[in-house]
């Protein structure tokens, strides 16, 4: 009789999102059987996904893949996967850099990087999006240092801050800051802006499709109508972007705009993208950032901007307020984004090892 198949893993909080990390090397390395495990790992496709570890949101439906790097100068590859709570798919498409908070801990807690004092600096690769992004982590006696006073809105209580500087971000996956070529542009009669920093997203005012953009989002989920528009226009602008048919595809994604009313620098809901997201992705943020600085984009006339270079974006959004430390050059078409930063939170959950039927390793 064919057994269960123990995988080791560690389940993390990786700032407002949480799921298994795994070393890569743990898990099939053939992708079809890679898939499987995971599919069976998080008990997918089921909307409890009751036969697994998933959560039943795709905010809980998250993988983190991470092995040493062979890359000069980096420590960690890591590999993001989302598996979709009521279908077969796993899509490596696309980051996401709250579960990316948890791959420097995640590293040290497995003997990856060695912890170095009081703060251990992790190099990670991106493999979604080709890119690399520092993680400053708090360690204390050759330990990740779990516990801190650092608040971030969509998690309750307070943990260790991560800082999470990122690189190589702009055109993370097109052919650059402004894939079709302008600062605006119109789709289905609706002024967009198509942008990608960290991922490619397409941006638009609120008010231009009914809406407030300070709505929850439930109120957002239960108008099936406005998704319906917002699918058209999406695919349509993943076309313009060079990314082909987005049908069933998880980017670009979507944002929309209000001006700020909490003391913010602009307000926006995310969309993930069938789903407003309860918070904010970490890189959708870093893109909304750089959209509301960017002159002659959807943001002029909403986004309130610092003056300077050097700032700190606030943008409000459903569970409180995102920071991002952005550091441009230039202006309009013109405009560089030289660094872009973010302050995360991670939590060890869970050690030990996660079972699927041997059924989904056939192949492997």
């Amino acid at each position: 009789m064919a057994k269960q198949h123990g995988i080791p893993v560690i389940i993390m909080r990786g700032g407002t999102s949480k799921g298994p990390y795994f070393r890569t090397d743990d898990l099939p390395a053939d992708t079809a059987a890679r898939d499987r495990v995971l599919l069976a790992a998080m008990g997918s496709p089921d909307a409890r996904q009751i036969d697994g570890i998933g959560g039943a949101d795709t905010l809980t439906s998250k993988v983190a893949m991470v092995r040493p790097s062979a890359r000069e100068g980096v420590d960690v590859d890591y590999l993001f996967a989302q598996v979709s709570v009521t279908e077969a798919v796993v899509d490596t498409g696309p980051s996401c850099g709250n579960i990316l908070a948890g791959v420097g801990p995640f590293a040290i807690e497995r003997g990856m990087v060695a912890a170095t004092g009081r703060e251990t600096r992790v190099v990670i690769y991106n493999e979604n999006t080709a890119s690399r992004i520092e993680a400053v982590v708090s360690t204390d006696d050759g330990a990740v240092d779990y516990d801190g006073d650092q608040a971030i809105a969509g998690v309750p209580g307070t943990a260790a801050a991560v800082r999470l500087n990122f690189m190589d971000i702009v055109g993370s996956k097109t052919s650059g800051l402004l894939p079709s070529g302008h600062l605006l542009e119109q789709i289905d009669g609706i002024d967009v802006t198509l942008i990608d920093v960290a991922v490619p997203m397409m941006i638009l005012r609120a008010a231009d499709l009914g809406k407030t953009g300070y709505e929850t989002p439930a109120e957002l989920d239960a108008d099936r109508d406005f998704f319906a528009r917002l699918e058209a226009m999406r695919l349509e602008a993943g076309r313009r972007m060079g990314l082909g048919d987005v049908t069933g595809k998880v980017i670009p994604k979507v944002a929309i705009l209000a001006a700020p009313r909490d003391g913010g620098h602009v307000a926006a809901r995310y969309f993930v993208p069938h789903k407003a997201h309860a918070a904010f992705a970490v890189t959708g943020a870093l893109c909304v950032a750089t959209v509301s600085v960017l002159e002659g984009s959807v943001s002029d006339g909403l986004a309130q901007r610092p003056e300077g270079e050097d700032r700190e974006i606030l943008i409000e959004h459903p569970s409180g307020m995102i920071d991002v430390a952005l550091r441009t050059s230039g202006r309009g078409h013109d405009l560089q984004v030289v660094s872009a930063g973010a302050i995360r939170t991670a939590r060890k959950l869970v050690t030990g090892e996660v079972f699927v039927p041997a059924a989904a390793l056939a192949g492997a």
